[in-house]
């Protein structure tokens, strides 16, 4: 089983990012990356395409080293990575659909963006009208005495995001479920294409409108690994507070929603004032609830506000002081405990397999948080911790968004006492040469790639990879032996991005 080092050195570097390098690999080495794949010895962080050329960023896990490895495609075709590592199928479906190559002994060929509405093999994000004799999307067939199928969506009650759900049911027990979606893909690749770093930037902070904080920061810091650009202290502390309070909020509207889905509205209606302050207190202190377009390449867009700091102080107190009571009043409702404790079961198994970060892959088991490991400036100066647990239940990943509210608070206190004055953005450069940037930073779903190459100060190809591209299909397998009934709590207790996912 060949480890990273071995496919970075059977490799012709190309570009070395900071830290991780880049090398050209032959299809060999490609299929050796493969089978590692398969084998456990590394994890698939991403996989995407260009229009004559595949890249896939790898994670070691004896050694946590990352690394990403290139094959050129002269003819459209590479050997399928999915063939031998199952999570790489959707994003190998996704790269077909925008750029027309083909995964050589791929086990499912369907499209996945692409909805029939498309000019096959068209440049990137370019659109057609809607086909008019476009097939149907072809589900797998289902065979067996007393199955029925179950459609749910595209379109949703509430305003739920646009997915597909087809259930495979006997009785009330689902058989299995399959999705499709798609439906939320803005091109948002191609938009990026020839734009300035300005404008992608704000493109990057609405792939997914409850994460622009986490892709605003993995964008910022792929263009600075590609400059090789120092953000000022005080502006990398400020991202970090920024980013706690989007996982704070984050975090207590998923728990109050979990427990709404089970029935229990109390749960939901403490929860969403406290998510309330957190929003109030961001701003306050940064002018906007989300926080969107302040994090840039280069720090920040503009200061917090003068009465920022003691507002955000005013609202993480109010989060101490009320949030441990609904832990108990969650933890002693047996009602409650009868819906999610062993439902919607991940193993530890298909965590490590598919590389789930966030709660997600935390509550079965796997304890990777890009914080820690490869980590990033403040936090290898932060205290904190990185709950896991191993039940892989929608209980457990209640507790672990209890455990990271408990954390975020901590850290958010912790760079509040440590901010001191100073600039909050260094200029940006324009290389005389391409270069080249990649950044790995946790959201409040889990690990959030970003991949970019500039050419002339501007974007000559971005890409964005969000935590729920590993995580929808453990969806899928979780809702399996349960009832229907159990899938929206399910499904809110992963509470995959549709928008991001999508593109």
């Amino acid at each position: 089983m060949p480890a990273l080092i071995d496919l970075i050195r059977a490799g012709r570097r190309v570009e070395r990012h900071n830290p991780w390098p880049r090398v050209s690999v032959d299809s060999g080495t490609w299929r050796s990356a493969a089978g590692a794949l398969a084998d456990g010895g590394l994890s698939l962080l991403g996989l995407w395409g260009e229009p004559a050329r595949v890249h896939m960023a790898l994670l070691d896990n004896s050694t946590s080293n990352i690394g990403v490895i290139s094959l050129d495609c002269p003819d459209r075709r590479y050997p399928s990575v999915a063939a031998r590592h199952r999570p790489a199928l959707r994003l190998e479906r996704t790269i077909h659909d925008l750029f027309g190559l083909v995964a050589i002994e791929t086990p499912d060929s369907r499209p996945w963006l692409d909805h029939g509405r498309w000019q096959m093999h068209a440049p990137l994000g370019e659109r057609l009208d809607a086909a008019p004799d476009a097939a149907p999307y072809p589900f797998l067939p289902a065979e067996g005495d007393s199955l029925h199928q179950i459609p749910v969506g595209p379109v949703h009650a509430g305003i739920i995001e646009p997915g597909h759900f087809r259930f495979t049911a006997s009785g009330e027990t689902v058989v299995r479920l399959e999705q499709r979606l798609g439906y939320t893909h803005k091109g948002i690749e191609g938009l990026m294409a020839g734009s300035t770093v300005e404008q992608a930037a704000r493109l990057a902070g609405r792939v997914s409108g409850d994460s622009t904080v986490a892709y605003g920061l993995a964008f910022a810091q792929a263009v600075e690994a590609a400059q090789q650009i120092v953000v000022p202290p005080r502006a990398v502390l400020l991202r970090a507070l920024m980013a706690e309070l989007e996982r704070l909020a984050n975090h207590l509207g998923d728990i109050g929603a979990i427990c709404n889905d089970a029935s229990f509205a109390l749960m939901h209606a403490h929860c969403g004032v406290l998510r309330e302050r957190v929003l109030r207190a961001a701003d306050a202190a940064f002018g906007h609830r989300l926080m969107r377009d302040i994090v840039v390449p280069g720090g920040l867009a503009r200061d917090i506000t003068g009465e920022g700091p003691a507002a955000i102080r005013a609202a993480l107190e109010q989060v101490r002081r009320h949030f441990p009571s609904l832990v108990e009043l969650y933890d002693n409702t047996a009602s409650l405990q009868d819906r999610t404790v062993g439902t919607g079961i991940v193993t530890p198994a298909l965590a490590r397999q598919f590389a789930a970060g966030g709660y997600v892959g935390r509550a079965s088991g796997r304890g990777y948080d890009a914080r820690r490991s490869p980590g990033y400036h403040p936090y290898d100066g932060l205290r904190f911790d990185v709950p896991v647990l191993s039940d892989g239940d929608v209980n457990a990943r209640v507790w672990i968004r209890i455990r990271e509210v408990e954390q975020s608070l901590s850290l958010a206190g912790q760079i509040l006492d440590a901010l001191e004055a100073g600039p909050i953005k260094v200029p940006l450069q324009i290389a005389p040469e391409p270069c080249e940037g990649i950044a790995l930073v946790e959201g409040f779903r889990g690990d959030i790639l970003a991949w970019l190459r500039l050419s002339d100060g501007r974007i000559e190809r971005c890409h964005l990879r969000d935590p729920s591209w590993f995580q929808w299909p453990l969806l899928e397998a979780a809702i399996e032996g349960n009832i229907v009934a159990d899938f929206p709590l399910c499904n809110k207790s992963f509470n995959c991005s549709y928008s991001g996912h999508d593109l």
